[in-house]
């Protein structure tokens, strides 16, 4: 990770863009990418592509998603207090003396979700966090304060967290799901332009929107471009740490290298390219299975239209859908250099069919 890279990680990563609200991180993003691209669109929910040779018939897609999970403001009650309800899959656990960002038309709102003192609680009898009891402060008496604030129902809400790197090796804060992901493959398009590589088929490198709502704005770009390809890339969860039952969902550690995903929406031809890859370029890697769905939006590309070959590289994650998610430096940079090798041995035309 040079100087430049990290300055758009920072900056990128510590942008709020909730589910529906994505416009100033994708932004960010295309601001980035755009020095080494030949052209780009943007659809009318926000989903931003990144185009390489646009009239090459033999279309690839690498993919993220740009949204991160947030609240909506539901209710103000007389005496100013605010309940929220989930955009995404927020956890309402993790919700209760964490600050927030109320956005709003005449800019951020600050606030805090309150607790009841530990003094004045029942052990006994305490009530779990929850939708139910869970509400936001922002030091207003009344509804009409709140108002007159610019605060309605219907703002969105972010917790109020920045990006920290924790022992040289692990980068931490909200929304690594997954502009990590973002970050990724706008790295792949920027070492393709400074190594001076030339693919012999379109790339369409997409930060779709809404994933996690989903998968929308996967389902919307795919029907678009209709591509030969897509190679996914999101988060999974490293089962390492405490309270994880690894017979359930598998043996994945942070630092050991990007995971591949058996299911059925992968292509199994595309995760055989993507293994060999892996192997000749001597990139560690990990395995996951997955039930019936990915629940990424590898799932959106690959039943789209005809379908689409589509395989899931993920970066493992601890704490997801917490505002301290933690990846690994080690999988960050091998994500991005398992999709970059991927690119580079692939040829035009390549047909994945199992029965030809």
């Amino acid at each position: 990770m040079d100087k430049k890279s990290r300055q758009f990680l920072y900056e990128y990563l510590n942008n709020a863009s909730p589910t529906g609200f994505e416009s100033s991180g994708q932004q960010i993003w295309l601001n980035y990418i755009k020095p080494y691209i030949n052209d780009y669109m943007v659809d009318v929910y926000g989903t931003a592509v990144g185009i390489l040779n646009p009239k090459a018939t033999y279309k690839v897609v690498i993919e993220a998603h740009a949204d991160e999970i947030s609240w909506f403001v539901n209710y103000i009650t007389d005496d100013g207090y605010i309940y929220v309800r989930r955009n995404g899959g927020s956890d309402h656990q993790i919700a209760p003396s964490k600050r927030v960002n109320i956005h709003t038309e005449k800019g951020i709102v600050k606030g805090v979700f309150g607790w009841p003192a530990i003094h004045v609680r029942d052990a006994a009898k305490e009530e779990a966090p929850s939708l139910k009891n869970i509400f936001i402060d922002i030091g207003a008496a009344s509804k009409k304060e709140v108002e007159d604030l610019g605060v309605h129902v219907g703002c969105v809400i972010t917790f109020e967290d920045e990006l920290m790197e924790l022992n040289k090796n692990w980068i931490v804060g909200r929304a690594l799901d997954n502009r990590m992901g973002g970050y990724m493959i706008a790295e792949v398009t920027r070492r393709l332009y400074e190594n001076k590589k030339k693919l012999p088929f379109g790339l369409y490198v997409v930060n779709a929107v809404q994933e996690e709502i989903g998968l929308r704005g996967a389902e919307m770009i795919s029907r678009r471009l209709k591509p030969d390809l897509a190679i996914c890339t999101d988060v999974t969860h490293d089962t390492q740490s405490p309270m994880y039952n690894k017979k359930e969902s598998g043996n994945l550690k942070a630092g050991s290298g990007p995971v591949v995903c058996y299911g059925p929406a992968v292509q199994n031809n595309v995760l055989k390219m993507v293994i060999e890859t892996a192997q000749k370029r001597k990139i560690p890697f990990q395995r996951q299975a997955v039930s019936r769905s990915t629940g990424t939006d590898t799932d959106s590309f690959a039943y789209s239209a005809e379908g689409v070959a589509s395989a899931l590289i993920s970066l493992p994650l601890k704490y997801m859908h917490t505002t301290v998610e933690m990846v690994h430096k080690d999988d960050v940079e091998n994500v991005i250099n398992l999709i970059y090798e991927f690119l580079l041995q692939l040829k035009a035309g390549h047909d994945f069919r199992y029965i030809k």
